[in-house]
């Protein structure tokens, strides 16, 4: 659900100026939709600067007061057309407001355990409780008017760590209050006019299932970013093992994802610069970050795989396409939804009818019993977020509207 992650300009950015910081002490309803009425809902909503909640209309059935397995949380414009965290209720109809802040929320995170959230505005990253009341600055930069501190907040499955970016990995213990810088990040030497170029960034990505592993996204300034897992116990980073392909993972398509026994965890590598939106499928080992590599690119046909889930059931749920390289196409045409074994290729079966390909962002169920997906008008739509709509894996049915805009979806308790 995450977007490619823009390294090398955050880089540019980070090398000119490095901000100091400092820690205080201290009702939407069901519609119509068809491939047809979803291209023109989109068209009709997305126009619109603020996305409008309303009740069901009258002639439409009602949804299951357990539609949801638990509250889902994202992001949507405000009346000020600026982006504030929305939480839905389980009914798939009531939708509420969490954040009224008066610049755009980036990037943000959920507590799986009270629904507290974290998230990032104005170079703050902030705190709040489950309602969006009782908000606090655990961090703020410098201010920069070009582009805002990055800090990625990730909680721990049990709720009581909070880690994000900040001159590095930090850990924020929230019953203590205490927040430990556990990997410093790394620059060269000045240059002459004082900025230093990174050698290596560290951001967090997702914890593991287990709690005790944290992925970590690293940057580079001459090298390909890449990703790490970190152990909590041991203060260890173990790394990937080099290729020597022109590649990298994992931060393409909807970003890495854990294996339920935390083993593991997967991802699409590509590179930011080809023409091809393609990419190949990646397990790689948590304890000693061997590759497993799946879905490469054969006899002049491209593979795309997009938003993987590694289900409970042990198989891999994810949208696939593939097209030849010289079909004319610089994506691939058609999108399926799909599920097969952990590879990406055996058993692979298509599991619904309908063409992906105007996907934005996507959000399976825990058991993967369904998926969320935010879909666009076409390719060339301008804007993250896109109608939010429900689609069982199982075939049945057709899809449920579920909101006009939303993007970075993710789940709450």
């Amino acid at each position: 659900m995450i977007k490619f992650f823009r390294f090398i300009f955050v880089f540019t950015v980070l090398a000119i100026a490095i901000g100091a910081c400092t820690l205080p002490t201290t009702k939407v309803g069901t519609q119509p939709s068809s491939s047809a009425q979803g291209a023109t809902v989109a068209a009709m909503t997305l126009q619109a600067v603020t996305p409008e909640f309303t009740e069901a209309p009258a002639n439409e059935p009602e949804v299951s007061s357990n539609l949801l397995p638990h509250r889902l949380y994202f992001l949507s414009k405000d009346n000020q057309a600026f982006n504030q965290i929305f939480r839905m209720e389980r009914d798939g109809k009531t939708s509420s407001q969490l954040t009224f802040e008066s610049a755009d929320v980036s990037g943000y995170d959920v507590s799986k355990v009270d629904g507290s959230i974290a998230y990032e505005v104005n170079n703050q990253l902030v705190l709040a409780d489950g309602n969006g009341s009782n908000h606090r600055v655990l961090v703020e930069a410098k201010p920069d008017p070009v582009i805002p501190e990055s800090y990625h907040p990730a909680f721990s499955p049990d709720g009581q760590t909070l880690a994000f970016g900040q001159n590095g990995l930090n850990l924020y213990d929230l019953s203590s209050g205490v927040s430990e810088l556990v990997i410093e990040n790394q620059y060269g030497e000045p240059l002459p006019d004082g900025a230093r170029l990174p050698i290596e960034l560290y951001w967090p990505e997702k914890f593991s299932p287990d709690g005790k592993k944290l992925l970590v996204a690293l940057g580079h300034w001459e090298l390909a970013p890449s990703h790490a897992v970190y152990d909590l116990d041991t203060n260890t980073l173990v790394r990937y093992s080099e290729v020597q392909d022109y590649i990298y993972c994992c931060s393409f398509h909807g970003g890495p994802v854990w294996a339920p026994d935390s083993a593991s965890f997967s991802g699409v590598a590509s590179a930011h610069d080809f023409a091809y939106q393609s990419g190949e499928l990646w397990r790689v080992d948590a304890e000693n970050g061997a590759i497993v590599r799946t879905l490469k690119p054969e006899a002049g046909m491209l593979n795309l795989p997009k938003e993987l889930y590694l289900a409970p059931d042990g198989d891999l749920y994810f949208f696939f396409g593939t097209y030849a390289d010289d079909s004319g196409f610089f994506d691939a045409p058609v999108l399926n939804m799909v599920r097969s074994a952990p590879d990406g290729e055996t058993d692979r079966t298509v599991l619904r009818d309908e063409n992906f390909v105007l996907m934005k962002d996507a959000l399976w169920a825990p058991d993967a019993s369904f998926v969320i997906v935010a879909s666009v008008p076409d390719k060339n739509w301008d804007q993250a977020a896109g109608v939010l709509e429900l689609y069982y894996t199982g075939g049945q049915g057709g899809p449920i509207w579920l909101a006009p805009s939303a993007e970075n979806l993710k789940w709450g308790p």
